[in-house]
């Protein structure tokens, strides 16, 4: 394979679809496959399904010049890249990887020798090691590196995902990857592929390596999370502004805290920490204490907005929880996107929308309706919700830091307006 002229690319979500079009603006032909129909349509018309800066030219500019195309089924290529989701099975954590069993089961047919499999999902170690095998099952006509090294038919590599949701297309080009190849030369090889458009630099190591620094990235952000948002329940306890704290501490040359929130969201930092506590229970001891207090924050803001409210009932005998409304100010799990994966804003809405208030409205300027599971609550805008008499900031949207502080009950998870 010396010259990379297709890509194929399993899944067209947050990370797959910007991946795939920047690959097409480097002139190379890219079928991106995807199981929902809709997405496919979308991304034929030369439209985007998802809100990221950037990519609605990229992809409008890749359809039209007909380098960028989506099925629900792979095609030949010389490049097949897996961007699917890896979420957990059951209450405890333990990784679900059907879905990359899935994927590899579709690309099994159309692979050819000389192919090169690359996996960007966010996985437990050992798992590009398991979709060798699994690629090898389903091809014994084929030699994979796991039994043939260097001599193989098929090279296969794990290179993770480092983007941050709203500056995926900047960073998909200027971060440096980590390149995990089954043997050095499938590293190698990945290497080539993604010089195409990385302008970081890409550090080859073994695939059990660069998943186990994908997870620690992760888990490094999450233990420093923990730190604020426990720093912030107990502040809250003394009577203590937070974010006075925080700002204050934060001028010691050598401090750094982050900002605490309603929790912690996303696909990553709210899952890949348990891949690590999952495969060494006894000894991810502070991995696994910062992913339960992160998971415990959303029902602290809950707590919240019940003292919020018997501080209104106190005041006003006469009314009753059903005579108000509340407003919950974002659901994505991060600013200014539409992404709701794992976010704790939208936990926290929902469990609002159970309680038995006149109304609990959602402000979430970057979506167009309310996922099946927010049914309860209602959609609305910033002037629709002034005479709520809750007030919930859950993510610091830029609409929200612009708007002036409302009239009524506040619950500030995020200080802008403290």
């Amino acid at each position: 394979m010396d010259k990379i002229e297709s890509l194929c690319v399993m899944g067209l979500g947050y990370i797959g679809l910007p991946t795939a079009a920047v690959f097409a603006s480097r002139g190379v032909r890219v079928f991106g496959v995807d199981i929902n129909q809709t997405t496919i349509d979308t991304i034929n018309r030369g439209e985007i399904h998802i809100v990221e800066p950037d990519l609605d030219i990229a992809v409008r500019n890749a359809v039209l010049a007909g380098m960028l195309s989506a099925s629900q089924s792979p095609s030949p290529a010389d490049v097949f890249l897996i961007a699917v989701p890896t979420p957990f099975k059951g209450n405890d954590h333990e990784p679900d990887l059907s879905y990359i069993k899935h994927a590899s089961a579709a690309i099994a047919p159309v692979l050819q020798s000389g192919n090169l499999v690359i996996l960007e999902s966010t996985s437990p170690v050992g798992a590009t090691e398991l979709m060798a095998d699994w690629l090898a099952a389903a091809r014994p006509d084929l030699t994979f590196p796991q039994t043939h090294g260097e001599a193989s038919d098929i090279r296969i590599a794990y290179c993770p995902e480092r983007v941050l949701p709203g500056k995926v297309m900047q960073e998909v080009i200027t971060n440096d990857r980590i390149i995990g190849g089954i043997t050095p030369l499938c590293a190698s090889k990945t290497q080539a592929v993604y010089n195409l458009f990385v302008k970081g630099a890409c550090l080859l190591t073994n695939s059990r390596t660069a998943e186990m620094t994908k997870l620690s990235e992760n888990s490094f952000r999450d233990v420093n999370i923990a730190f604020a948002n426990e720093l912030s329940m107990i502040c809250d306890t003394k009577g203590i502004n937070v974010w006075d704290v925080i700002a204050l501490a934060n001028r010691h040359p050598r401090v750094n805290i982050l900002q605490p929130g309603p929790g912690v969201g996303g696909h990553c930092i709210a899952v890949d920490p348990w891949f690590i506590v999952h495969a060494a229970p006894e000894t991810a001891r502070l991995i696994r204490c910062a992913r339960e207090v992160n998971d415990s924050k959303p029902q602290w803001v809950i707590e919240e907005v019940n003292k919020a409210l018997l501080e209104i009932l106190h005041a006003y005998p006469s009314k009753s929880m059903s005579d108000l409304t509340l407003a919950c100010y974002g659901l994505a799990f991060k600013p200014d996107i539409d992404d709701l994966r794992e976010s704790p804003a939208l936990s926290i809405a929902i469990q609002l929308g159970a309680m038995p208030f006149k109304k609990v409205f959602a402000v979430e300027p970057n979506i167009l309706s309310l996922p099946p599971k927010a049914s309860a609550l209602s959609l609305a805008s910033l002037h629709e919700v002034a005479t709520a008499d809750i007030h919930v900031l859950l993510v610091d949207h830029a609409q929200f830091k612009a708007a002036p502080k409302p009239k009524g009950k506040v619950v500030d998870t995020k200080g802008i307006w403290t």
